[in-house]
């Protein structure tokens, strides 16, 4: 069941958001050549844990830890471990937080040193497909016409989407209804209302839309090869558009997070 959120959850989810931002800022600070995937990951739970909430991620469906570090052609799910960050890595920083009952949802990519052309390539038009995508949160459009403006994008500028991997609700479950793929027609599905939480979340590959699970049966990468970014906000819908959820709002940067060049 989908449902709107009353001021109360959302004030709720608005902490747990702020939550993920300050641990996305701390692995942010951090990634580096020559770090590891799980120093990364302490360094989320330890922040996550020290402001009053839980790792949504760690112990979900089995999950071992507390964020998704995925390398390169890693699309999602990717798990912490020894793997060092090497100079023109990239690599997708997925963090969930849990307080109070309630969760907030983010992903980012980031640049390790110095990157290729392609890769600063595929992260701007991933960034860019997010504020797309929720250029159409608002209450009284439909969910596909988020999953339209994000597919079309991304093709329009030579990237692919996988179908199987989708943007969700989100509120007291970290997965709620509805689904909400990077792709399709417009017009279709719910009708968007004040008070709806979404995870919005483009992954796009710079190959073919093609993917597989490895044997860990978690971590998801592209069947070419090809690299993958990964960009997600938690939002609240509005009657004028949308308030993204997982910003610092004592940080007044944090207020668009990401949009920089992107309009």
């Amino acid at each position: 069941m989908i449902s709107a959120k009353s001021q109360r959850e959302i004030e709720t989810m608005r902490q747990a958001g702020k939550i993920v931002a300050l641990a996305r800022e701390a692995v942010a600070a951090a990634i580096r050549p020559g770090v590891t995937t799980k120093q990364l990951d302490r360094i989320a739970e330890k922040v996550i844990r020290d402001l009053g909430a839980s790792p949504s991620f760690k112990g979900y469906g089995g999950f071992p830890a507390s964020i998704c570090t995925s390398v390169n052609s890693v699309l999602v799910h990717g798990i912490p471990d020894q793997t060092v960050l090497k100079d023109g890595d990239i690599i997708s920083i997925d963090i969930g937080a849990c307080f109070q009952g309630y969760h907030g949802d983010a992903a980012w990519t980031y640049a390790v040193g110095n990157v290729s052309e392609e890769a600063l390539r595929l992260m701007e038009i991933a960034r860019c497909a997010l504020f797309t995508g929720l250029e159409q949160v608002k209450a009284g459009n439909r969910c596909s016409d988020i999953s339209h403006a994000i597919g079309t994008f991304v093709e329009a500028n030579g990237g692919s989407v996988p179908i199987d991997y989708t943007g969700h609700g989100i509120g007291t479950q970290l997965h709620e209804e509805p689904a909400i793929p990077n792709f399709g027609p417009a017009g279709r599905g719910i009708l968007l209302k004040k008070g709806m939480t979404l995870a919005i979340e483009p992954m796009v590959h710079a190959g073919k839309p093609h993917t597989r699970v490895l044997a860990d049966d978690w971590t998801v990468v592209t069947k070419d090869g090809s690299l993958a970014a990964h960009y997600e906000h938690t939002v609240v819908v509005t009657d004028e558009g949308y308030e993204i959820l997982t910003i610092n709002p004592d940080k007044e940067e944090d207020a668009v997070y990401g949009q920089a060049g992107c309009h």
